[in-house]
């Protein structure tokens, strides 16, 4: 099977994209073709896939990108078995493309409700964008596959789905919980706390205690951060390829996830949560819903309040001063994380999905050209043109 994977607004090394599902794929013996914005964020295809360079599609400056990727979609649709989309502007990149093959569009988020952490989108325009973006799913879900990366999600659509959860690689050995460093993986916003991230640094910099940062922050946090890292307050690390980024979780004495409560939040599973139980540290988040149900469940961390940095600064205290307790968060994690989200478990079930759609296709498109054929020889039946010239002849 060769699959074509487009993004015009993910990372090239996004998590869920290459690290998961491409490397899944590939590794399962299928050929990979990855079109996403490698000139734009400044890195190389990986040598186990076919790369091709599309324009990236951020704040407002998204039509040259789409544009781009119908190209490309039209190019490539006689030479691929399955197409994989990413991004929902990129529906309008395979609309009204006849004698396609197989589209899959992975819902990574709640796409309407994410219209309200867009700084760069007017508040008047939100409610008509928003609106616009659930006829968008709704025409995706008549016409395309649909995998879903929450089961929160299903309840968007009519019929059902796969759920393809964020789940991630489980190494099979880890280190301890160190005492010294506090990390955070992830994008940073203001609506993922990235504030309440500096502030805790500033806070715990008398404890000795550092802080570190790792992900790429969106335009309106940089200055934030960069302040921040002058005044030696915390280490960022911008971004990182996931399987680079990982590496860093190891010996720290717990991990962040200070999402503040916003409707995109509310159901979904923060990836960097099972992240930092995969690597055998104990979790400090605020309280969305599948987050403190994830703590809660295995007994792997502490929930703190809302934009309550003082209470983050006891909670990483606490855990310091109790050795037993900060390995046994991080041990019942691992285990956990381990057992119920190790990404293995869901990617066989992935392919074979993906698999079906393919295979499917290929018994359409080969139907379709029978047709036209002749049932003894293949030759292709006269067209109303040549039955016209014939009669009259």
């Amino acid at each position: 099977m060769h699959v074509l994977v487009m993004t015009v607004v993910h990372h090239p090394e996004d998590a869920r994209i290459l690290h998961r599902q491409v490397r899944a794929l590939v590794d399962a013996g299928h050929e990979v073709t990855y079109a996403a914005p490698y000139t734009a964020r400044g890195v190389v295809p990986r040598p186990w896939v076919t790369g091709i360079d599309l324009p990236r599609a951020s704040e407002r400056r998204r039509l040259k990108a789409v544009i781009a990727a119908r190209r490309v979609f039209r190019e490539m649709r006689d030479k691929v078995d399955l197409v994989l989309l990413h991004d929902v502007e990129l529906l309008l990149a395979v609309v009204g493309v006849r004698n396609r093959p197989p589209v899959v569009w992975d819902v990574h988020e709640d796409t309407p409700a994410t219209l309200s952490l867009k700084p760069w989108l007017p508040p008047f325009l939100r409610p008509p964008v928003r609106f616009f973006a659930r006829l968008l799913e709704s025409a995706a879900e008549r016409r395309l596959h649909l995998l879903l990366a929450e089961t929160a999600y299903a309840g968007r659509f009519r019929k059902a789905h796969l759920v393809v959860p964020n789940e991630t690689w489980v190494p099979d050995h880890v280190s301890p919980p160190g005492d010294d460093r506090v990390v955070y993986l992830g994008w940073l916003s203001e609506a993922r706390g990235v504030r309440e991230a500096v502030e805790v640094a500033r806070l715990l910099r008398p404890h000795r205690i550092s802080v570190e940062l790792i992900g790429y922050a969106d335009p309106q946090s940089r200055p934030l951060l960069e302040q921040a890292v002058a005044e030696g307050l915390l280490e960022w690390r911008d971004f990182m390829p996931n399987d680079e980024a990982l590496k860093r979780l190891d010996g720290a004495l717990a991990g962040l996830s200070l999402l503040r409560d916003e409707p995109n939040y509310r159901h979904s599973m923060p990836t960097k949560i099972v992240e930092y139980m995969a690597h055998g540290i104990p979790v400090i988040t605020t309280p969305s819903p599948r987050a403190v149900e994830l703590v809660e469940r295995y007994a792997s961390g502490v929930v703190v309040p809302w934009r309550d940095p003082e209470a983050v600064v006891r909670a990483v205290l606490r855990l310091r001063d109790n050795p037993e307790e900060r390995r046994a968060e991080g041990a019942r994690g691992y285990a956990a994380a381990r057992a119920n989200h190790h990404w293995p478990n869901s990617a066989r079930r992935f392919v074979a999905q993906l698999e079906e759609w393919a295979e499917e296709g290929k018994r359409r498109r080969n139907a379709g050209k029978d047709r036209g054929r002749r049932p003894s020889g293949g030759a292709v039946e006269p067209g109303p043109a040549e039955r016209v010239e014939k009669a009259e002849q």
